[in-house]
């Protein structure tokens, strides 16, 4: 059994409103894939995310990580492999330091104060945030935050990384950090974004999403020129292919 494998089949997901956001979603990612999910807003990117770990609870379906369906029983588990970084990183530090924040997640899983220091102690090194350890969280920049809230995620030890717009709001030299970042990892990472030039620099596959729908499943680079495809899903193809292929 490998921890390090997403498998969705026949997901469905139905809001207390009635509204359908997830339509009979499947795929199947494997050790180390690095994966892009995008779509036009609305297309149910983030809701899928959070069916990955258990946040929210399929309407039919199921997600399987491993060999280990996801349900109540085992959601606790999963939630230790499967790691999301959210959207916004202020939903996930709200510690008085950023080390505490760090800290927050090894404390609650019961590890010992020495593993838990360790653990902090890498996470932040790992990425580069080491030097504002003891700083309060809203004193950091955006991209110190984005970079704080992987760390708190890196510090379970997931086998597997899940992020909702990891790039947003950020200027151009942290977003550049953070691909580099991205790209230096060894985990299963799963990326739902807009930013379609991070995905051809850090996803080898993406999955397109419409309507709750996943509308195409193939190689980033096949996928994002297809030119047809993207307008008809209310994309475009990034500006780094078309600098590659002109027309």
């Amino acid at each position: 059994m490998s921890h390090h494998i997403v498998e969705v089949r026949d997901l469905g997901f139905i809001y207390p409103d009635g509204t359908e956001a997830i339509k009979g979603i499947s795929f199947r990612i494997t050790h180390g894939e690095s994966v892009g999910i995008i779509g036009c807003n609305g297309a149910g990117k983030s809701t899928l995310l959070t069916h990955l770990n258990g946040y929210l609870s399929a309407s039919h379906g199921e997600v399987r990580v491993g060999d280990v369906p996801l349900s109540a029983e085992t959601a606790a588990a999963i939630r230790r492999s499967v790691g999301i970084v959210f959207q916004d990183p202020d939903d996930q530090l709200f510690m008085p330091t950023v080390a505490e924040d760090v800290a927050f997640g090894p404390l609650n899983a019961g590890l010992p104060q020495a593993e838990v220091e360790l653990r902090v102690a890498s996470s932040l090194a790992r990425v580069g945030m080491a030097h504002v350890s003891e700083r309060p969280p809203y004193r950091l920049s955006a991209g110190e935050k984005r970079a704080v809230a992987i760390a708190t995620v890196l510090s379970l030890e997931p086998d597997i990384l899940v992020m909702d717009e990891p790039s947003s709001n950020l200027d151009p030299r942290a977003r550049r950090r953070l691909i580099n970042l991205l790209k230096s990892f060894e985990h299963t990472r799963i990326i739902a974004t807009h930013d379609l030039e991070l995905v051809v620099e850090v996803c080898s596959r993406v999955i397109v999403m419409d309507g709750g729908k996943v509308v195409a499943d193939g190689s980033t680079l096949d996928v994002l020129d297809d030119e047809v495809l993207m307008l008809e899903h209310g994309l475009e193809r990034p500006h780094i292919l078309r600098h590659s292929h002109p027309h």
